[in-house]
């Protein structure tokens, strides 16, 4: 098991950040890399409240996690602090051993200048799941919350 941290630096408030990690559709927009589609299957952003997410690939050759070109996850989340925090228990739906276990994602508000420090940790990351690509897929995925608070994205959250 490993931990990855990744950090970007947005120019929104942390209420706007706060507001698209919670809200199933911004979710949906954001949170995933570029080359996969994502499908929230289920989002009760609440202490407690259960999630499903489905991250597809689009290039038909790729392999998933869960499926042929896809990798699911369900958990639920533990602790939500209003404008600086969401932390969030996680686990793939896989048959391969190597890849099961539960996965704590840490999403910490910070002030920055014009706007807010974002930072997202992988705790107990499966040994098989290379540090690189979950830190290359999390900076994607900060990309599009980036440009989707910032208001640059085709259809910005409010």
């Amino acid at each position: 098991m490993h931990t990855t941290r990744v950090s970007r630096r947005i120019r929104a408030s942390r209420q706007a950040v706060y507001q698209a990690l919670l809200d199933a559709e911004a979710v949906g927009k954001w949170r995933v890399p570029q080359g996969m589609t994502c499908l929230v299957h289920e989002f009760d952003a609440r202490e407690g409240g259960y999630f499903r997410i489905s991250l597809t690939y689009d290039a038909p050759g790729r392999t998933g996690k869960s499926s042929a070109r896809t990798d699911t996850y369900h958990g639920h989340f533990t602790r939500l602090v209003p404008a600086e925090q969401v932390v969030e228990v996680l686990e793939f739906e896989t048959g391969d051993p190597a890849l099961r276990g539960t996965i704590t994602q840490t999403t910490t508000l910070a002030d920055a200048g014009d706007g807010s420090e974002v930072v997202i940790t992988h705790e107990g990351l499966p040994d098989s799941i290379p540090a690189a690509d979950n830190e290359t897929g999390t900076r994607m995925a900060l990309d599009n919350l980036a440009a989707l608070v910032e208001g640059t994205a085709a259809d910005p959250v409010t």
